[in-house]
C-alpha cells in the first residue's frame, strides 16, 4: 500500500506546474490575423515606394520631351526640367480656347504611397496604446490565476489523498467530501468574480471593433483615391507642355508647345491596381477577424471547464459575446504558449473521455482523485445511495469536524 501511495504522491507532484510568473515581454497584444493585416496594409505601400524610388534612380529622368530639332542641348535640358516642374497638359477646346490639366499626381505619387502607409498604421498605433493600458494587465492577471488555479487543484488533491489515508472512517470521508463540494470549498472566487466582471465591461471590445472599422474606412478611402484620381490621370501617357517664349525659341515659326511623354505611367498604373486589389482582398479578412468577436471560443472554455472556478459553460453564464471577456479569451488563445496549464488540462480532457467513471468527473480535482486510486470507496453501493439522498436534498448539513476543516482552508488559499 505504501508503494501505491508513494506512486500517487509522485504523480501529483509531477502534475504541478513550476511557479514561474508569466513572461511580461512575451505576451502578444495582436492576434495572428491582426499581424498579417498590419504587415500587408502598412508594408505593401512601403515596398512599392522602395521599388518606385529604385526605378527612378536606375532609369533617370521620369519625362521624355521632343523639342524642335533646332534646339541646343542646353535648351533641350531646360525643356525637360521645365515640363517636369510644371507637369501641365495644354490643349485647345472646341471653341479654340486654351485649357490646362494638371498632372501633378505623377510627381507626388511615390510620396502619397508613404502617406498611405503612415495612415494605415494609425489603427495599429491606437490599438497598441489602448491594449498596453487595458488588455495587458488583464492578460497578466488571468494567465497567472489560471495557472495558479490549476496548481491549487493539484495541491488540493494532494491534501485529499493525505486526509483519505488518515481518516479512520472512509464513509465519513466521502460524506464530508460531498459536503465540501456543496458549499464550494474547492472553487476560487477571485478568478470567477473577475471573469464575471469582465463580461459586463465593453471598453476593450469596442476599441477592438473601432480599430477594425477604422482600418476598413481607410482602405475604402485609399481605393477610392486610387480609382477615381490616379487611374483617370494615369491613362494619359503623353501631354503637351507649354514652353516659355522668348530667347528659348530661336525661330518665330517654332511652336511654343512641346510634346512630352511620361516614362513611369505604366509602372504607376500597375502599382495603383495592385494596391487597390490587395486592399480590397483585405476587407473580407477584416470582417472574418471581427466576426470572431461575435462567438465564444467554446473549445478553449471546455478545456478550462476542468478548473473548479471556470464554470462559464456549465452554469450558462455566457451571454452576448461582444464584451471584454471574449476579447481576453481571444488573446489568451493567441498567448497559449504562456498558459502552462492549458497543455496539462487538454491532456486531462482527452483522458476524461476514455475514463471508466466519466460521468463522475467534473473538474481536475475529480479526475485526479480517481487517477490516484481514490475511486473504490466512491463507487461503493452504500455511498452511492447516500450520494443520491444528498443530491436530492436542497439543504446540506455542515461538514463534520475536523477532517474537512483542513480542506476548507486549503480551498480558500
Amino acid at each position: 500500500m505504501s508503494i501505491a501511495n508513494r506512486a500517487a504522491e509522485y504523480m501529483l507532484s509531477d502534475a504541478l506546474l513550476p511557479e514561474v510568473p508569466p513572461n511580461k515581454k512575451g505576451l502578444r497584444l495582436e492576434l495572428p490575423l491582426d499581424r498579417i493585416l498590419k504587415m500587408v496594409s502598412v508594408g505593401l505601400p512601403l515596398l512599392l515606394v522602395s521599388m518606385t524610388f529604385a526605378r527612378e534612380l536606375s532609369a533617370g529622368s521620369q519625362i521624355l520631351c521632343f523639342p524642335p530639332s533646332n534646339y541646343t542641348e542646353k535648351q533641350v535640358q531646360y525643356v525637360d526640367k521645365h515640363c517636369w516642374q510644371s507637369l501641365t497638359h495644354h490643349d485647345f477646346t472646341a471653341d479654340g480656347k486654351l485649357s490646362a490639366t494638371s498632372l501633378w499626381i505623377h510627381k507626388v505619387f511615390p510620396f502619397m504611397l508613404m502617406v498611405i502607409a503612415v495612415v494605415m498604421y494609425i489603427p495599429v498605433a491606437l490599438w497598441k496604446y489602448i491594449s498596453k493600458s487595458a488588455l495587458y494587465p488583464d492578460l497578466l492577471f488571468i494567465i497567472d490565476e489560471l495557472d495558479k488555479s490549476y496548481n491549487r487543484s493539484i495541491k488540493l488533491v494532494q491534501h485529499l489523498l493525505k486526509t483519505h489515508r488518515t481518516c479512520p472512517d472512509p464513509q465519513l470521508f466521502w460524506e464530508e467530501l460531498k459536503s465540501a463540494r456543496h458549499v464550494r470549498y474547492f472553487e476560487f472566487p477571485l478568478l470567477e468574480k473577475y471573469l464575471t466582471c469582465k463580461q459586463r465591461s465593453h471598453y476593450i471590445a469596442l476599441t477592438y471593433i473601432l480599430r477594425n472599422l477604422l482600418l476598413v474606412l481607410l482602405i475604402v478611402l485609399t481605393c477610392f483615391y486610387l480609382g477615381f484620381f490616379h487611374l483617370n490621370v494615369f491613362t494619359r501617357e503623353e501631354f503637351t507642355c507649354h514652353v516659355t517664349p522668348g530667347h528659348l525659341v530661336s525661330e518665330p515659326s517654332v511652336s511654343e508647345f512641346v510634346k512630352c511623354k511620361l516614362v513611369s505611367v505604366t509602372v504607376f498604373q500597375v502599382i495603383s491596381v495592385v494596391t487597390a486589389v490587395v486592399y480590397l482582398l483585405l476587407l473580407p479578412v477584416i470582417l472574418f477577424n471581427v466576426s470572431k468577436l461575435f462567438r465564444w471560443d467554446k473549445q478553449f472554455l471546455n478545456v478550462y471547464e476542468m478548473l473548479p472556478a471556470f464554470d462559464l459553460l456549465t452554469n450558462k453564464m455566457l451571454g452576448c459575446p461582444v464584451n471584454d471577456l471574449n476579447v481576453i479569451i481571444m488573446f489568451l488563445r493567441a498567448n497559449i504558449s504562456e498558459l502552462k496549464s492549458f497543455g496539462r488540462l487538454s491532456v486531462l480532457c482527452t483522458l476524461k473521455k476514455t475514463a471508466r467513471n466519466q460521468e463522475k468527473i467534473d473538474t481536475v480535482v475529480d479526475f485526479m482523485t480517481l487517477l490516484v486510486g481514490m475511486d473504490e470507496d466512491y463507487a461503493a453501493p452504500d455511498f452511492a445511495s447516500g450520494e443520491e439522498n444528498l443530491a436530492g436534498s436542497k439543504t446540506q448539513p455542515a461538514a463534520k469536524p475536523n477532517s474537512f476543516e483542513m480542506v476548507k482552508n486549503e480551498g480558500k488559499k
